[in-house]
């Protein structure tokens, strides 16, 4: 017997979701050009790069406040809530699953439901990565647009060159979350099928 599909993403979280996959991609292809440059041939012109990337950086802020916020006032923030209790043993039922179990065929061990949304592994990345390293990068990078604000020595070290070093670093760990988050997103009842889930809002149990 087929599974009824679950309604997890409301409409707010697709748009956030949509608007934030367009973002990250623009902010990696211009940061990738910057860091890269080459006067002869460049990725895109370094002055245009730059111009791209500081417009999108600030679409990508305000698009975090939709995140932020909507957590907050609906009930998709619960689901962000990690328990304590019992968790690392959760994470490790979860990693031998990746590691071993999906390769045998075995049932998920934290199939996706109306109250469990992410598995362990899931929720503890998505919590580091959205409540750490967006307003990290988003910080740094409103600090290079106006490094007036920058101290000029921090920890003996530069104020512009540290906030550059953890702007670039949290980047880097942001878009190989980004393409590692596409790859699982293959692991559902169908390559295809979780993918579309965050465009109609509704899960397919597997």
């Amino acid at each position: 017997m087929t599974e009824e599909k679950i309604y997890l993403y409301q409409r707010w979280l697709r748009l956030w979701h949509a608007l934030n996959a367009l973002f990250c991609l623009f902010l990696i292809a211009t940061g990738i050009s910057m860091q890269f440059s080459n006067p002869k041939v460049p990725l895109i012109r370094f002055d245009i790069a730059v111009s791209i990337h500081n417009i999108f950086g600030i679409l990508l802020t305000i698009n975090y406040l939709l995140f932020f916020f909507g957590n907050i006032f609906t009930w998709n923030g619960k689901h962000y809530r990690i328990s304590v209790d019992g968790f690392y043993h959760r994470l490790l039922s979860q990693f031998r699953y990746y590691t071993r179990g999906i390769f045998k065929g075995e049932h998920p061990p934290f199939p996706v439901n109306k109250e469990l949304k992410f598995n362990p592994l899931q929720q503890f990345s998505y919590v580091i990565i959205m409540y750490i390293m967006v307003p990290i990068i988003a910080v740094t990078g409103l600090g290079l647009m106006y490094p007036d604000f920058i101290p000029t020595q921090l920890l003996g070290i530069s104020g512009l060159h540290l906030t550059d070093l953890f702007h670039v670093i949290v980047g880097f760990i942001i878009s190989i979350f980004m393409f590692v988050h596409i790859y699982f997103c293959t692991i559902g009842k169908t390559p295809v099928s979780n993918f579309k889930s965050i465009v109609d809002g509704y899960h397919e149990p597997h």
